[in-house]
């Protein structure tokens, strides 16, 4: 049987819609029309089953894609079911691609789906949030030697990579694709910056200007965000445990305090730190009444949905939008069920943004098939050859050039007697 018949998808016919919204994103990314020029030709994953667990939306569609031109049977499954566009999926089962996921999928479909993906038994993986690999690693450890290695894309799939690595318990090669300089500095910040506000924006239809919102994380996705929501004119307070990062957004222009003592002036309270319980029930407490609260971090874990819910179940007041009426009427509204606002409620990042990540994953992917036999189970920083090629790619399509080094200056570089 193929793609279309095994794969658990909500309906096949949405598939037309989904094409468009790929062929939109694939003619905004030119690092990965260039790869994909070099797949096609190459086929470095000719003979190869690919596993991949990422949001599934337009742009990590056309990564799929880009990977399957490279020669590899792909299998994809959500990382996120709220995140999920079915129509998406669909154009991916049609295209060849199996697939499990739908939009909304419960707890229990969710881990069914990620099952569903093991169960095609992929030599290599791509994921993101670490659930993927965490299911394999707890209920397969047999399966775990098939694999060659993998990427991870985010900051809280790598703390648990890097858990897995301290335990010695890391079956296989995971590269750690956030931690590339191309990732961090522009997907992280400018990624999340523009795509958290775009998300709470198009949910709220609410202004920012002369309102405060309260960033719970100076992370480098923090930092995307306390910056955008500036640029949007809002007051803007940063909330952090790390003293050097509570420095660095001082001198970045931001006020810092407590959160608790944040809460009760925030218009709008937005937690990027990949941390459990961060928002919990003082900082509900202390909440005006129509206070706006949201996550950016990878899990739902963020925002205590308990604290919220004492006084009573949420209603749903608008498409994504949760009231949670307190038991003295404060009314406290969530986004996206404390979900990744920028996905569960947008469309992720920017285009232009994912074309980088993407890039940096497509040929971390393909050195972890082409050396991970060799490599010894551990988490791996993207390779500085890598990094730096995506950077060179990304300026040859701005049509930007840059100066170099003379052989003089490089010698001065690498002496250390300067005189």
């Amino acid at each position: 049987m193929g793609s279309k018949e095994e794969s658990q998808i909500r309906d096949l016919a949405l598939a037309p819609e989904g094409r468009r919204k790929i062929d939109w994103a694939a003619a905004h990314m030119p690092l990965l029309n260039t790869l994909r020029e070099r797949f096609e030709k190459d086929l470095p994953f000719r003979g190869l089953k690919i596993g991949i667990c990422l949001h599934l939306e337009a742009k990590t569609a056309y990564l799929a894609e880009v990977i399957q031109a490279g020669g590899a049977e792909v299998t994809v499954a959500a990382s996120n079911p709220l995140s999920t566009q079915d129509d998406v999926v669909a154009a991916l089962v049609d295209n060849g691609i199996y697939a499990f996921a739908r939009h909304g999928a419960d707890d229990a479909e969710y881990g069914a789906h990620l099952r569903a993906l093991l169960d095609r038994h992929p030599d290599a993986l791509i994921d993101d949030g670490g659930d993927l690999v965490g299911t394999l690693h707890r209920e397969r450890p047999e399966q775990s030697r098939e694999i060659i290695g993998g990427c991870e894309e985010t900051t809280t799939g790598i703390l648990r990579l890097r858990a897995l690595e301290r335990e010695g318990a890391l079956a296989f090669p995971m590269i750690a694709v956030n931690d590339a300089y191309c990732k961090y500095l522009f997907d992280n910040r400018y990624g999340t910056g523009q795509s958290v506000w775009d998300g709470i924006m198009r949910t709220t239809n609410l202004v920012v200007a002369g309102k405060t919102a309260v960033v719970v994380g100076y992370g480098w996705c923090g930092k995307g965000v306390a910056m955008r929501a500036k640029g949007l004119g809002a007051r803007v307070v940063v909330c952090e445990v790390n003293p050097i990062k509570a420095i660095e957004a001082i001198m970045d222009g931001f006020e810092v305090m407590p959160l608790v003592e944040a809460s009760r002036e925030a218009d709008f309270v937005i937690t990027v730190t990949g941390n459990r319980g961060v928002v919990g029930k003082e900082a509900v407490a202390a909440m005006k009444d129509g206070a706006v609260l949201c996550n950016a971090g990878h899990f739902d874990v963020e925002i205590d949905k308990e604290a919220l819910g004492e006084a009573g179940p949420p209603r749903e007041v608008r498409r994504n939008v949760q009231e949670y009426r307190q038991k003295d009427g404060r009314r406290l509204y969530l986004l996206a069920e404390g979900r990744l606002v920028n996905l569960a409620a947008g469309d992720g990042h920017p285009v232009e943004v994912m074309d980088m990540t993407f890039a940096l994953q497509a040929l971390s992917l393909r050195r972890i098939v082409e050396q991970g036999r060799q490599w010894e189970p551990r988490v791996y920083p993207v390779p500085e050859d890598i990094d730096r090629e995506v950077a060179k790619l990304r300026l040859a399509t701005l049509g930007v050039r840059i100066d170099r080094l003379t052989e003089q200056q490089e010698r001065y570089l690498r002496s250390w007697n300067l005189e």
